[in-house]
């Protein structure tokens, strides 16, 4: 498999550091003079057939474990771990389960090798839902790589399609576009109804937001110079990005680059909106819990919801 695409850096994302008493990262931390590198110029440095493959796994886990596989977000600690134990175990297989004398650096994992562990896990009846979960790993790894497409539906590899195919409903694509809206009018009406609400939704549709985050967010307060970001030069994409931390998922911090006249719009909308230099873009005569009460009610009445339009509120 060749080495990871560079443009995988624009992805990386600010992660808290951990308090004090908690447990040890759940990998590697880079060192001081990697930290500005490229992931490709970094494992450029771990030669294949010479460095340890299992070194460059924990190089590559890293670089890439605290992000999602296919949205531009991180995921949770639960899922690094799950994925981490995974890819060590299924290294450590290939030698101790499937025979293989050498091996692999994960860049040059092959299909042979892929093919030989579905097997055996197989042989070992692992639950349908388990062997998916497993190739879902494989996958991330592969595009860590800028490998897509290598590892391939569950029935090419001679699973019953029957048993394999899971979270339909949740692969749908419940974006609005995907369901035929029409974003702007929708966004429109809700303004018109509740404009609280209608600037969180712009700024969702804007940026990406989640829920609580375009709740809390403080519009005046919540831009910065690309400087302040801690990013790399290589990630930069704008030279004002929008900081996210208060009701993002376990308190993560993360900056949104601003690079766009449809992101400044939704922005300044949400300045006008909110009330004060300080103030978060909730209903300010209202607490957190009842404007994101108030927030769902909204999405509710304008069908902004899956059982009614097969939609989401992130769009």
């Amino acid at each position: 498999m060749s080495t990871a695409n560079s443009t995988a850096s624009t992805r990386r994302r600010v992660q808290g550091t951990a308090g004090l008493g908690r447990a040890a990262p759940l990998q590697p931390t880079r060192d001081q003079a990697q930290a500005n590198l490229p992931p490709a110029a970094i494992l450029a440095r771990y030669k294949p057939g010479k460095a340890d493959p299992m070194k460059v796994l924990e190089v590559l886990l890293g670089l890439f474990n605290s992000l999602h596989t296919s949205l531009d977000k991180t995921v949770s600690h639960k899922t690094r771990q799950e994925r981490a134990d995974f890819l060590r175990r299924f290294f450590r297989d290939l030698k101790s389960k499937a025979g293989f004398k050498t091996l692999p650096d994960p860049r040059n994992l092959g299909e042979r090798h892929i093919r030989a562990m579905v097997k055996i896990w197989q042989e070992e009846k692992l639950a349908p839902a388990t062997i998916q979960t497993y190739l879902s790993f494989l996958r991330g790894l592969a595009m860590w790589l800028g490998k897509p497409g290598f590892i391939h539906k569950p029935a090419d590899y001679g699973l019953s399609t029957e048993e394999y195919q899971r979270h339909e409903y949740a692969q749908r694509d419940k974006s609005w576009s995907g369901q035929c809206v029409d974003i702007d009018a929708v966004i429109e009406q809700v303004c018109a109804y509740d404009r609280y609400v209608g600037a969180s939704l712009r700024l969702i549709q804007a940026f990406g937001l989640r829920r609580k985050e375009s709740v809390m967010i403080r519009p005046h307060r919540c831009v910065v110079p690309f400087e302040a970001t801690g990013l790399s030069p290589d990630e930069r994409r704008a030279d004002h990005y929008v900081r996210i931390k208060e009701g993002s998922k376990g308190g993560r911090l993360r900056f949104v680059a601003l690079d766009s006249a449809a992101c400044m719009a939704a922005l300044d909308y949400a300045r006008a909106v909110a009330e004060g230099e300080d103030a978060h873009l909730g209903d300010p005569r209202h607490d957190l819990k009842r404007n994101l009460r108030r927030f769902d009610y909204v999405m509710e009445k304008f069908g902004i919801t899956s059982s009614e339009r097969g939609i989401t509120a992130h769009g």
